[in-house]
């Protein structure tokens, strides 16, 4: 079997050669050509760019703001991010605490505390004492 696409591969260096020579390479002079026509020739003039100076200065503030927005609104961010971690950090404080207090506070260990004191735990229901008023 042939390749019969063989013609077509043999045909593809001569092109690349035509495309290199039609490549047109550009001067940094002719762009600064083209600049110095456009400042030059009137298309922008002294008188229209003192004209459009206070524009030009509401632009440049309204720039500084949105950059200033925008460092606020970062600043927020990270101040609320820091807060939630403060919160989640103190509610894992809180329950930790509240389950120590929890374990104290159990007839077991209450009656262990005290007995050091000498204090020891009812065997028999307390007693109610009754006074009568009229004497």
């Amino acid at each position: 079997m042939n390749n019969r696409f063989r013609e077509h591969i043999d045909d593809e260096p001569e092109m690349e050669e035509e495309i290199e020579l039609k490549v047109k390479k550009s001067t940094p002079e002719s762009e600064n050509l083209f600049f110095k026509k456009l400042f030059t020739e009137g298309v922008v003039s002294k008188e229209y760019a003192t004209q459009m100076l206070p524009y030009i200065i509401f632009l440049s503030m309204l720039c500084m703001l949105y950059i200033a927005n925008s460092h606020m609104a970062i600043k927020n961010i990270r101040k609320i991010d820091q807060l939630n971690k403060e919160v989640k950090e103190l509610s894992w404080e809180y329950k930790s605490l509240k389950a120590d207090l929890m374990f104290k506070s159990k007839l077991t260990e209450v009656a262990k505390k005290v007995d050091t004191l000498g204090i020891k735990e009812l065997t028999e229901p307390p007693k109610k004492i009754l006074v009568n008023n009229n004497q």
